[in-house]
Parts: C-alpha cells; sequence; structure tokens
C-alpha cells in the first residue's frame, strides 16, 4: 500500500485528485521588540475584532442557521422568509452602533468637515483637506469604526427593501419589521375618484409602477440614511445660529442686522413711508458694513432677487443657514408638520407654506385646522405649483441651498446636483427628479383634468427640461458615473458603496463574480501557487481598475457572504457553474477567518453552503487548527448534520500538507525512495578504536509545523466510526511519507506518531462500531491467528472495512478480528518499526550513561 511518489501516479488510497491550495503556515516570524506606544496602537483593533468575533459572528452564524432551516418551507419567490433574517442581521448592526455610539459618537459630532458649520464655511471658501489629514489617528479610529458599522447597517436595511422589490412578499410587513409606513407598498385595489386628494393619487401611482415604486424605496431608504448621518438636526441648528451671530432668542427676529439699517436710514430721513430703491442718495447711505453692496430697502422674503440687492454679512449668513437647515430636513424625510413647527417657531412660516406642495406630504389631521396638509378639499393636482418650484430653482435664488430646497420640491435635477457633496446625495438627487417627473406624466395620462390648463401645451415660462436636458438612467449607470465624477470618485470606488449600489443597479452578482476572482488572485498571490486559480478568459480588464476586497477585510468579507447565502435562496445568477468558483472565494475566505479566529463550531455551517468539493477543500484547511479533543468531536458532529463527507475532508487535509511539504523539499535527484538511515557511527575513543556504534539522538527531536499538523489531522481518524481499512491505510502512507523525507527529517515526526495515534488506540477506538465491543485486536489474538492472514480473501476485507454494516455482522466474531488484523499488517508493522528504532536510541543513551 505504498504511495507513489511521481506526481502523475494515483495514491493508494484513492482519493480525489487534492486541490492547489496551500495550508496555513503556521511558523510564526519573530517581529521586532514593539514599544508601548505601539503596543497601545495596535491591540485597540485587535480588540474590537475580538469583540466582533465573540458576539456579532456567532449571531450571525445563528441567523444563518435560523435560514438553513427556514429556506426548506420558502414558498416560491416569496420574500417573506427571508425579510426576518434580513433584518435580524441588520439589528445584530444596529445594536453594534449604539454601542460604539455610546463611545465615539461626540468625537463624530465634532470631526472636522462631519459637521454643517464647516459645510457652510465651505460655501464661502474651500479649505479643509487639510485639517482631515492632521486629524489624530486614535480618534479617527474609533470614528471609522462607528461610521463602519453605520454602513453596514444601512446596508442591510437597504437589502431588505430591495428583496421587498424584486421578490414581493405576500404577506408584506407580517412580522412588524417595517415601521415606517412610507416603505410598505400601497394596495392596487383603491380607485381614484374626481375628489380623491392628490395623496390618493400618488397612492395609486406607487401601486401602479413597478418602476416607480422601486425608485420610491431608493428614496425613502437615502433619506433614512441621512437622518441617521454625523448630526442630529437639533445639534445642526445650534450650529447655525452661532454662525448666523445670534442665539435661539434672536433667531425669530429675521433679517436682524439689515432691519436696524433700513431703520437707521428712516429715522435720518425721517420718512414714514417704507424705502424704495429709487429713493435720492439711497445707493450711497444704505450698504452693508463692508460698503461693498447695496441693502434691500424692504423686508418681504422676494426682496433680494426683486431688487437685486444684498443684505447684511451676518444677515445673509442666516439667510444661507435657514435655507441650508430647510434643505437639511428635506433630505432627512421629515414631513411637512416637523418643517412647519420648525418654521413657526422662529417665525418664518412661509418658508413652511413654499415647502407644502409635495404630493408625498401628508400626515396627522392639523389640529388647528382639522384638515390633512394636502387638503382633502383639492382635488386638482399641484404640478403647476410644482412647476413654478422648478422656475424657481432654475432662476436661483440667493444661495444654491434655496435653489436646491425648490430643486428637491419640484424635482428639478441641476438645482440639487450643485449641492450634493456625496454618494448619497447625488443618487438621491437623480432618483428624487426621476420619481416626481414620473409622477407628473402620470397624472397628466391618467388624469388629466386634473392639470391647470396652463400646463397642458408645451409654450411658455415652463417650457424647460426637469433634468436640465438628461437623459434617465438606471441606477446601474448612475453608480458607474458617479465612479467617473471627480468629487465623487474615492467614495463611489469604496468597497462598501459599491456593494449598495451593486444591489441598488441590480448588479450584485456581477459584483460577486468581479470581486471573487480578485479574491482568488490575491490568495494566489500570497500562495505563490503555479496553477493560476481562475480562467483567464473570465477575467475582466476593467477589474484592476477597481478597488480590491481585501482578505483581511472580515467586515465586508462577513456582509457579502450572508448577502450572497441570502441570494441564493432565490435561484440568483451567481450560482450558475461559470461564476460559481469566483462566488465561492467569498465564503471560503471567511471560513478562513473563522478558523483563524477559533470559531471552529460554525465553520461546518459555512462550509455546508458551497458545493461538495469545495466544502471538503475548506474544512480541510482548518481541522489542523482544532486541537481540543471536545472540540474536534463537537465538529465532527456537526460535519455529519450538514451532510458533509467527513472521511473526504479527513484525506484531504493531509494530502494537501504532505504535498505542502514536498513542495519545499529540493530533491537532489529524482529518486524519492527511502533515504539510507544513518543510525551507526564509527568511533575512536581510547576503548573501542574502530568500533562500530549506535549514533547518539539519532532520531532528533525536531518536528515542523507541518509534521504537527499532519499527526494532528490522523487524530481526527480516531473519532471516525468505522472505516478500519482507510484508515489503517492512511496512516500507514503517513509513515512511510515520514520516512521518506530526505536527511531522516522526519523520523521525529514518526515516532511521534507512534506514540500519538498508536494502534492499541485505534483498535479500542474502532473496534466498537465494527465488533460491537471496545478491545484490542493485537491483544487478543494469538501469533497463531496473527499468522493466518493469507485466508483473509478480498470480500472478507471488504466486509470488515467500512462502518460495519450488516453483512459483516454474518461473520463469527473470531473471524472478523482476524480480518481487521490482515488490515492493519502494513500500519502495525511500521509502528513497531518506530518503536525499534526509539528503543535503539533510549538503549544507545543508556549505555552512554553507564559508567565506564
Amino acid at each position: 500500500m505504498e504511495r507513489c511518489s511521481s506526481e502523475g501516479e494515483a495514491s493508494d488510497l484513492s482519493l480525489e485528485e487534492y486541490s492547489n491550495a496551500s495550508a496555513e503556515d503556521f511558523t510564526p516570524v519573530s517581529p521586532a521588540w514593539p514599544t508601548i506606544s505601539d503596543v497601545h496602537r495596535i491591540l485597540r483593533p485587535l480588540q474590537a475584532t475580538a469583540d466582533r468575533v465573540g458576539k456579532q459572528v456567532e449571531e450571525f452564524a445563528e441567523t444563518l442557521d435560523r435560514l438553513s432551516k427556514s429556506r426548506r418551507e420558502k414558498p416560491g419567490r416569496d420574500c417573506t422568509h427571508a425579510l426576518a433574517i434580513v433584518e435580524g442581521y441588520r439589528r445584530i448592526a444596529q445594536n453594534t452602533v449604539e454601542h460604539l455610539q455610546a463611545i465615539d459618537a461626540p468625537k463624530k459630532q465634532g470631526k472636522p468637515g462631519g459637521n454643517w458649520r464647516d459645510r457652510l464655511r465651505k460655501t464661502e471658501s474651500a479649505a479643509d483637506s487639510k485639517r482631515r489629514q492632521s486629524e489624530d489617528h486614535n480618534n479617527a479610529t474609533t470614528v471609522e469604526d462607528l461610521a463602519r458599522w453605520e454602513q453596514e447597517e444601512h446596508t442591510w436595511h437597504l437589502l431588505g427593501l430591495m428583496l421587498q422589490v424584486e421578490y414581493p412578499s405576500s404577506a408584506p410587513n407580517a412580522d412588524g419589521t417595517s415601521s415606517d409606513e412610507r416603505l410598505i407598498r400601497p394596495n392596487k385595489g383603491k380607485n381614484i375618484h374626481h375628489y380623491s386628494s392628490e395623496y390618493e393619487v400618488w397612492l395609486h401611482f406607487l401601486a401602479h409602477d413597478d418602476q416607480a415604486w422601486e425608485r420610491h424605496t431608493v428614496v425613502e431608504w437615502l433619506k433614512v440614511c441621512a437622518n441617521d448621518s454625523d448630526q442630529e438636526i437639533e445639534q445642526v441648528i445650534r450650529e447655525l445660529e452661532e454662525d448666523a451671530d445670534r442665539g435661539s432668542g434672536l433667531w425669530a427676529h429675521s433679517w436682524l442686522f439689515t432691519k436696524e439699517a433700513i431703520k437707521g436710514q428712516k429715522r435720518l430721513r425721517s420718512w414714514p413711508q417704507a424705502l424704495v430703491p429709487d429713493s435720492p442718495g439711497i445707493d450711497s447711505s444704505l450698504r452693508n458694513t463692508a460698503h461693498t453692496e447695496s441693502l434691500v430697502t424692504q423686508l418681504d422674503p422676494d426682496a433680494i432677487t426683486r431688487q437685486d440687492r444684498g443684505l447684511q454679512p451676518q444677515d445673509t449668513s442666516f439667510e444661507r443657514a435657514t435655507w441650508m437647515a430647510c434643505w437639511d430636513m428635506l433630505r432627512r424625510g421629515r414631513d411637512w408638520q416637523f418643517i412647519r413647527t420648525w418654521c413657526k417657531e422662529r417665525v418664518e412660516n412661509w418658508r413652511a407654506i413654499a415647502t407644502r406642495g409635495d404630493p408625498r406630504q401628508h400626515g396627522p389631521e392639523d389640529g388647528e385646522t382639522g384638515r390633512y396638509p394636502d387638503g382633502n378639499a383639492s382635488w386638482q393636482s399641484r404640478a403647476l405649483w410644482r412647476k413654478a418650484s422648478a422656475l424657481a430653482a432654475r432662476t436661483g435664488g440667493m444661495d444654491k441651498y434655496e435653489a436646491a430646497v425648490y430643486g428637491v420640491l419640484s424635482g428639478y435635477l441641476p438645482a440639487v446636483q450643485k449641492v450634493c457633496d456625496s454618494w448619497n446625495d447625488y443618487l438621491f438627487a437623480h432618483y428624487n427628479s426621476y420619481l416626481l417627473r414620473s409622477f407628473d406624466q402620470h397624472v397628466a395620462a391618467n388624469f388629466a383634468d386634473r392639470l391647470p390648463v396652463g400646463l397642458r401645451d408645451r409654450e411658455g415660462p415652463f417650457d424647460f427640461n426637469m433634468t436640465g436636458g438628461r437623459h434617465t438612467q438606471s441606477g446601474n449607470q448612475l453608480v458607474k458615473k458617479m465612479r467617473r465624477l471627480k468629487p465623487l470618485a474615492d467614495e463611489a470606488k469604496d468597497p462598501m458603496k459599491q456593494l449598495q449600489g451593486s444591489l441598488i443597479g441590480k448588479t450584485f452578482d456581477s459584483f460577486v463574480h468581479k470581486n471573487g476572482l480578485q479574491l482568488l488572485r490575491e490568495r494566489h498571490r500570497q500562495k505563490k501557487e503555479s496553477k493560476p486559480p481562475y480562467n483567464a478568459a473570465q477575467a475582466n480588464p476593467e477589474d484592476g481598475k477597481e478597488p480590491l476586497i481585501r482578505l483581511d477585510d472580515y467586515q465586508l468579507l462577513r456582509m457579502v457572504t450572508h448577502i450572497m447565502l441570502v441570494y441564493q435562496d432565490f435561484e440568483h445568477s451567481w450560482v450558475n457553474k461559470a461564476r460559481s468558483k469566483a462566488a465561492e472565494a467569498f465564503i471560503e475566505a471567511y471560513i478562513d477567518f473563522l478558523g483563524q479566529a477559533g470559531k471552529q463550531q460554525i465553520l461546518p455551517l459555512y462550509a455546508s453552503r458551497l458545493s461538495p468539493r469545495s466544502a471538503i477543500r475548506s474544512l480541510s484547511r482548518q481541522l489542523p487548527r482544532i486541537l481540543d479533543y471536545g472540540e474536534r468531536r463537537t465538529v465532527m458532529q456537526l460535519m455529519k448534520q450538514h451532510g458533509i463527507d467527513v472521511p473526504s475532508v479527513l484525506s484531504e487535509q493531509l494530502w494537501m500538507i504532505m504535498k505542502e511539504i514536498e513542495a519545499k523539499i529540493d530533491y537532489d535527484t529524482d529518486d524519492r525512495t527511502y533515504p539510507t538511515l544513518h543510525m551507526l557511527e564509527i568511533r575512536h575513543d581510547e576503548q573501542r578504536i574502530g568500533a562500530c556504534s549506535i549514533r547518539d539522538d539519532f532520531i532528533g527531536h525536531v518536528i515542523t509545523d507541518e509534521q504537527h499538523d499532519l499527526i494532528n489531522g490522523f487524530e481526527w481518524y480516531l473519532l471516525l466510526d468505522g472505516y478500519w481499512e482507510k484508515t489503517l491505510a492512511t496512516g500507514a502512507v503517513l509513515y512511510k511519507h515520514f520516512l521518506k523525507l530526505p536527511h531522516s527529517q522526519g523520523l521525529a515526526a514518526a515516532r511521534e506518531l507512534s506514540r500519538r495515534v498508536s494502534f492499541s488506540t485505534l483498535s479500542r477506538n474502532k473496534a466498537r462500531a465494527i465488533l460491537g465491543r471496545e478491545i484490542d485486536i493485537s491483544d487478543i489474538l494469538d501469533e497463531e491467528d496473527g499468522a493466518l492472514g493469507n485466508q483473509g480473501t478480498a470480500l472478507g476485507l471488504a466486509r470488515a472495512s467500512g462502518h460495519g454494516n450488516e453483512r459483516s455482522r454474518t461473520h463469527s466474531r473470531p473471524e472478523k478480528e482476524r480480518y481487521l488484523f490482515q488490515q492493519s499488517n502494513s500500519f502495525l508493522e511500521l509502528e513497531q518499526l518506530m518503536q525499534l528504532l526509539g528503543a535503539f536510541e533510549e538503549w544507545q543513551a543508556a549505555v552512554k550513561e553507564q559508567p565506564r
């Protein structure tokens, strides 16, 4: 049963051809002694990783296990069974965010560039990039951890929403996972009549237009993301008040400093009537504090644009801050009641009225009027109001944020784009514009009598394109476009944003394929494998331009893995044979991470979602790390529960390690037979000149990490019930492997194998499954029985091997014991050889200690 050493021949165990992946290298490299600061810098991210591994990883595995059980009962392409699982993932991320916020939220609030005061100043000057670079490293690390977990929470929320769009649930919100009614699709049954409100027309639009519902879902998700952003709205308002040079008590005085200047001019002139721009000498006397611009003469809201005059610098900041606050409230999805209350407290009611025409705005009954804000009695469409708002956004006001507010309400894209400074903002601007434009088209096509006469022709002041002449683009096209825009390029190339973009653009399968190939290339580079891990014809030349999802980015690996497993139940295209290898690279990389983190008991769960061959290969790399006997037994039981071929996993791990060892050996010749054993030497001492004796310590004590792994891997066979012949044959192959290593480098490992996995131990562990009792076969057979090996026929050998099936029980007990003993001859003889060599070495050591 000797294993053939040439690569082209089959082994004596007839195993499947093992993969090219190498086992992990367990020989640590000794680093330089770290300083105290190095220790503190290194420990915090390690501790954070350990916390995530200790809690979140196990929670994700538990949730996945529930998904594995529920998918057997899933009703076709209905996403109901998956929504609860995705919500469970989101809840895990949400709990982590809440924990980190208690530690890092104050640092995030004060992060340069992350608050509204910096954004306000950015409209006047662009000089804050250097401040970001000089931020304290430790604070930045903790803030980035919090931001990353917030991104993960948003991603799980997005996944749940997109599942409902692509695979509608038969029982929407049956588990109460969505508390926002805006994210629950309206029913199609409600009819629209002459007196239906525009909000009811809006619900009818969302119920009947699938693309509109998808865009609406993304817009509402982007609002939720903005609402969970760096600062609360109250903190934003406080900063804007301070920058406008007034406290909360003075905010209600509107243009305070300009008002004082106008009053001063009226007192000097003793004019009881209002000032007008053409009053004598007004241009030279009524100017701002820097004397660079004439001030308005009246305080109505449109005085700035109507008179083409300005305000005092403090009031300019106040006006900009007010519009910025309004933009922020709309961007965060605050309803009209919230905006109206905010404006009412600041005596700016006209701004609330200006934001009232959005068809999406509705809410609880107004206590003062008893009517809904959208006005149930008004059946006409507010398309004219939206077109007028678009015209205001197009002509622009005193500030780009004023134009952006009107642009959001009307869907005029160019005005909103000017204030977009993030990936989310840019996507929000486009989807919001497309959505409102589609709604106006829906009203015109189905409810033309609701449109004012002035909008039914295409001439006049309202004859302009709401998207600035740009064609409507799909989600995937927008995501690709953002990668080319210089202000957004860095953020758009972030792997987390790419993941979100793939969910929105419905290109998750391509995302997995592209990045899975990159993971395979990275593993190929790190392992220095000679065979390419993928078909070069499948590689896209554009892939190299995308950022690589690193093998050590465990959070992203975990996310992509679990999203893939959710989509796997819907027969997503990534599971096709052409892309399966790249897709499984994510799961295998995550399994490697779990093995390194010591989470062995959840390895079989993830391996069970791989193809059988990939599961065997992936688990075989992890088993040598498991040294505890109880842990091994648990993992083996879990592998059986998940339907994994345990014997193949055990064989694979040994072959992979042996191949790695042989790859490192520099053989002098092509002949890889057993090397000469140099156990004797000629001594030239005074008493025995030229005498031949046993060399001291000729076996040695050096056992490499890979050799330890082989012995640890063979110990797993002690837990494998039955498989007597295969176990003994594998042990014999290990002995021969150690003995064939050049320069007797494997003698110490072979002796260690004979001590840790002796024939007596193997016999006692396996006899119960085969013979029904725990015995040492070598103890009960006498020398005559042991010599009857020639009576063991091939049929008898087959019956004694395997799991001890029913046919083997038909033979008498002595006959089966003879078969088992016959099959153990090679293993037992090699074990006795190592015991003999060990006895020689011990005898020589004892002789050397004797006094002469």
